[in-house]
């Protein structure tokens, strides 16, 4: 399902929703966290960090070894960041969450800046969907966790056999990216109330810290076969010199904009 949705949250639909995705073969999953130490090790710190082993491995089935330990990962990092009340970092370090009483205007309200289709638009930033339609600091979350996610996979491609075929490992994190860069865009053009938190220098040090990694993440990423299926359009929007201005202003810098020639192109990257 993640070939359709490049996902984690399709992995998770899977699991939960599909009495045979509970029946999944998990017989890699020895094989597999030792592949994730010698390719990942961030990845692997991911596993130690958390208490409860299960909820880790309640993701990593055997079907496709690397989407599924890069959900695992993913999902890990939410339980990371729920526990610490922190993102942590691919570095190992931590990045602070904006206290509950700072108030953010919801995301979901800059879902007509994209199309109603798209499959993250409505996993994300579509009413009634994830905690991030509401609440900037999850937002930051899923790019935080997109970016642990397509980090493991960069790291773990040189598993990837070919019936694995196209997985959209890049389309979540430049999703991600392309609607936090739209909704600094809003704040800074809009939403004052929104604009004069993110300006708070923890808030604004938190905002820098994730995107500089996700920029790093996604550039690693650009060339790797196989890994985009509906990565054009983020990829488009982040290329797109009328956006980011916002962003610049909280960078102190102009935002990176990789994989450029996916945008340019027409096509994803590598198909």
């Amino acid at each position: 399902m993640r070939k359709a949705l490049g996902a984690a949250a399709a992995a998770l639909l899977a699991i939960v929703g599909s009495s045979a995705a509970m029946a999944a073969r998990t017989d890699c999953q020895p094989q597999a966290l030792r592949d994730l130490q010698r390719l990942s090790p961030q990845g692997r710190a991911i596993y130690d960090q958390i208490g409860d082993k299960r909820h880790f491995l309640r993701f990593l089935t055997c079907e496709d070894v690397v989407l599924g330990l890069a959900t695992a990962v993913h999902e890990s990092v939410h339980l990371l960041t729920s526990e610490k009340n922190a993102y942590p970092l691919i570095n190992g370090g931590i990045a602070a969450r904006a206290t509950e009483d700072l108030r953010f205007f919801p995301p979901r309200a800059i879902a007509r800046h994209f199309s109603a289709g798209d499959v993250y638009v409505q996993s994300y930033l579509k009413r009634g969907s994830a905690t991030s339609n509401e609440d900037f600091r999850f937002l930051l979350d899923e790019l935080n966790a997109y970016s642990h996610d397509l980090n493991s996979a960069v790291k773990l491609a040189s598993l990837r056999k070919p019936a694995d075929g196209e997985v959209g490992h890049r389309d979540g994190l430049a999703s991600l990216m392309s609607f936090v860069m739209s909704y600094v865009d809003t704040a800074r053009q809009s939403e004052p109330g929104t604009w004069a938190n993110l300006q708070r220098p923890e808030v604004k040090e938190t905002v820098r810290t994730l995107w500089a990694q996700a920029e790093a993440v996604l550039a690693s990423a650009c060339s790797v076969p196989h890994f985009g299926q509906d990565d054009r359009r983020p990829i488009a929007f982040l290329a797109d010199a009328s956006n980011g201005a916002g962003l610049a202003e909280l960078l102190g810098r102009a935002p990176l904009r990789p994989c450029q020639a996916t945008a340019s192109s027409g096509s994803s990257l590598t198909r």
